[in-house]
């Protein structure tokens, strides 16, 4: 019963696989190689788009210096105050693009709003020489609350960035899993609503160590891999990132992957919304569930060997927030999630 976290899941066999035929006999070193080929090919198809693309092993690594690219030191990302950027990667974005400045923009359930973005934006006018001049907005995708940003949502926030002379980056960590429960293209959830740069995230969707960091204007993408070599992100066995990401998209296997996860999250959560003294707190979007429940009976759910995170946060909304003797945690589905593992789950929770 480990809802711990998607990084606790392995790699899915077809990728397992992939990198065993992959690493028999010579290739070029440093992406060179007919893998990482292929896989730009593919994301280029996926995408409709004619993009740069670059492997890297980690989400940290794939954001820090995708924000390099677009951010010069004495310049500011502007980035919800809960992100993922901003709160749990120990200043890596600050470090890789050698300086430049996180600007929190509060917001409930994980999500900048238009107002919010404006207002933070404002604070920042260009050309006044004490203020970090705006560079570049970053949006998760799925949020650090497990919710999602419409297509007209991401639009309207690309539109204010752009009229303000900014890039838009998306951290897409989930990027799958909220593809498909958007049920929309990645061509309509990126550039089309006016992303410019994406960190493509495999890791979490049954990769073993793979991510692309995506450029959908190839100007912007001249300096990355330079960033990137500096970074100490160009691997020499470049093809074992290219055979995970080939294998990962062939056949729509990181849709099907996707699709698995957040259907086990949504039986989770209807089970769990269904129990007296327990209630969600957001709607179950993707592969992430938030429950509020009394903290005894969570206590002894762990006792009883469940595995999941207390979640502190601001941003559950004042009439549905934690009251006095309650909790929020955090469950979290993966590809490898199987109909056992959420009634065994559930079965503890109705008898605690």
């Amino acid at each position: 019963m480990n809802f711990a976290s998607d990084n606790a899941a392995g790699a899915a066999p077809e990728i397992l696989d992939a990198i065993a035929a992959a690493s028999k006999g010579a290739a070029a070193a440093y992406g060179a190689d007919l893998w990482s080929t292929r896989a730009t090919a593919q994301l280029g198809e996926i995408f409709e788009k004619d993009l740069a693309a670059f492997l890297v092993a980690t989400g940290t690594g794939a954001n820090a210096l995708a924000l390099a690219a677009l951010a010069r030191p004495w310049e500011a990302v502007f980035c919800h105050e809960e992100s993922h950027v901003h709160d749990d990667e120990c200043g890596a974005p600050e470090f890789f693009t050698g300086g430049a400045k996180l600007v929190a923009v509060p917001g409930l359930s994980g999500k900048i709003t238009p107002d919010a973005l404006r207002e933070t934006l404002a604070r920042f006018p260009r050309g006044l020489v004490k203020s970090p001049q705006p560079a570049a907005v970053t949006l998760s995708q799925v949020t650090e609350a497990g919710t999602l940003y419409t297509l007209p949502e991401i639009a309207e926030l690309a539109e204010i960035a752009h009229a303000a002379g900014l890039s838009v980056h998306m951290d897409g960590a989930r990027f799958a899993n909220a593809l498909v429960a958007l049920g929309c293209t990645a061509a309509e959830m990126t550039w089309k609503a006016g992303i410019d740069a994406l960190s493509f995230g495999a890791t979490k969707n049954g990769a073993l160590a793979g991510e692309a960091v995506i450029f959908f204007d190839k100007a912007q993408a001249e300096s990355f891999p330079y960033l990137r070599k500096r970074g100490g992100h160009t691997v020499s066995k470049g093809r074992l990132l290219g055979a995970q990401m080939a294998a990962y998209l062939e056949g729509g296997l990181w849709l099907k992957l996707a699709a698995h996860a957040n259907g086990a999250a949504r039986a989770l959560s209807e089970g769990l919304a269904a129990l007296p003294s327990v209630r969600l707190g957001w709607p179950t979007q993707a592969n992430e569930v938030f429950v509020i429940a009394p903290t005894e009976r969570i206590a002894a759910w762990r006792a009883a060997g469940a595995a999941f995170y207390d979640w502190p946060t601001r941003g559950v909304p004042a009439d549905n927030a934690p009251r006095a003797g309650e909790t929020l945690i955090r469950l979290v589905t993966s590809f490898e999630t199987s109909p056992a593992d959420i009634e065994s789950f559930l079965a503890l929770a109705r008898s605690r």
